[in-house]
């Protein structure tokens, strides 16, 4: 563990990182175009996940809602007259029409079916019915209710579960809650929200997440200030199937000119009043020296927020894999938030949301994002499919790059030459996700 001279760590830890060995269990092909392999996902490990259905913000009154649709099903996330958070499958217990038809909105005290009228207050019960005296088991009201699901938040997010004996939420997620004790998660604000079909499995995007390996080849826009060489990359990995990597913020390793200043590194080090030159030959320790600046200029400058970060907080990239679809990764500015989702009946096809979210700036007015400045406030979903998306998002974004290789690699996986991956030492976590889904799949979990 990284520690300061006064021995406080510099970076969140937790006693249970580790870095075990994995079994060695096959990644094979099938498992990402298999619909058989995508029906066991279904049965085996969707039904008793925790999912993340939206964020606490969107609902600020008793009868706001969101939906959330998985596969088949559709989840309605209400606001409840104390403020909590229930969440129901969006179904009418009459005759199983849909209730809500939107993926958000406001009802003043209940949701009226489309079909016949029945109305269902927001906390579940069915409050008026037509005709109720023409029932020959009696008025419905006051006997059925939509069917409830599992309801927590942590972080400003809201999970859900299909699991009615689904663990607690925290016990799921942990140690991520740990890992994250020093940000505000529940305050920030999500400045981006984006939702792209794309033609690959969703198991690609935790595949990707869980290694920095391609990092040279798919992202060389990023070599002059992140450093991806695993020889000073901390890799862990966590019981519940969670893992985490750390990545410095310094010119890459990989390379004999690690040492020699670029100009994205020296512009970022001039931001925070520290002269390129003294550091000529020996970038790296501009890492060191960018930490010093933001702790002691930070604050001053509208970043009160950093007082809370540890030292490599102030700098490094923190990417969290939260088993099995949600990547957060947390960076001095914010938090980038990556969620995957199956098709409903091509396990091809897969739903990719990126949110970012930001700690507010005391003073600003905007924030950067990778669409330009945007304003410090809850942004709308923009939809499309990832052929939009290309069509309008500048050549080097990493999303762009992440996703062309997603549907290349989806293609390939189809080939009878593919049996399994033959994996370096910094990509264990690759397999190491494969095995926690078999875990769940062959019932070791």
């Amino acid at each position: 563990m990284a520690t300061t001279a006064n021995t406080r760590p510099t970076y969140p830890t937790h006693p249970d990182a580790a870095q075990p060995a994995p079994r060695g269990d096959a990644i094979t092909g099938d498992r990402y175009w298999s619909k058989d392999f995508a029906d066991r996902e279904w049965e085996h490990l969707w039904k008793r996940v925790w999912h993340v259905g939206g964020r606490v913000s969107q609902l600020e009154e008793a009868g706001d809602f969101i939906v959330h649709n998985f596969r088949h099903e559709s989840v309605l996330i209400v606001k409840q007259q104390d403020d909590s958070i229930r969440a129901f499958f969006n179904v009418c217990m009459h005759r199983g029409n849909r209730l809500v038809n939107v993926s958000d909105g406001a009802v003043s005290g209940a949701f009226s079916c489309p079909y016949h009228g029945w109305k269902w207050n927001i906390d579940g019960r069915l409050d008026w019915v037509q005709d109720p005296e023409d029932f020959a088991q009696g008025d419905p009201c006051g006997k059925l209710r939509l069917k409830e699901l599992r309801c927590e938040t942590w972080g400003g997010f809201i999970f859900w579960s299909f699991d009615p004996d689904a663990g607690p939420l925290l016990d799921f997620l942990d140690p991520i809650p740990t890992l994250f004790q020093g940000r505000d998660l529940e305050n920030y604000t999500r400045v981006v929200w984006r939702t792209l079909r794309v033609n690959t499995n969703w198991k690609f995007a935790s595949d990707n997440f869980n290694e920095a390996y391609h990092i040279p080849v798919v992202h060389p826009q990023f070599m002059p200030m992140i450093d991806d060489h695993y020889s000073t990359t901390i890799f862990e990995m966590y019981p519940n199937g969670h893992n985490r990597m750390i990545e410095k913020l310094q010119p890459s390793s990989r390379y004999p000119d690690a040492q020699q200043v670029k100009p994205l590194w020296a512009s970022l080090l001039q931001e925070w009043d520290i002269d390129p030159a003294d550091y000529e030959g020996r970038a790296q320790e501009g890492r060191l020296a960018l930490q010093r600046a933001r702790r002691a200029l930070g604050p001053a400058r509208g970043f009160e927020y950093f007082e809370q970060l540890t030292e490599d907080e102030l700098t490094d990239q923190m990417h969290h894999t939260c088993f099995p679809n949600l990547t957060l990764t947390a960076t001095p500015e914010g938090l980038h938030v990556f969620r995957t989702e199956p098709d409903a009946d091509d396990p091809n096809w897969s739903t990719f949301d990126y949110w970012y979210l930001v700690p507010h700036v005391k003073g600003a007015q905007e924030v950067a994002t990778l669409y330009g400045m945007r304003p410090y406030r809850e942004a709308s979903q923009e939809l499309g499919s990832f052929d939009d998306y290309q069509a309008t998002i500048a050549q080097g974004d990493f999303l762009t790059q992440d996703l062309s290789l997603a549907e290349t690699q989806q293609r390939g996986l189809r080939s009878m030459a593919f049996g399994d991956c033959y994996l370096a030492g910094q990509e264990a976590r690759v397999r190491r996700f494969h095995e926690v889904i078999n875990d769940y799949l062959e019932g070791r979990r």
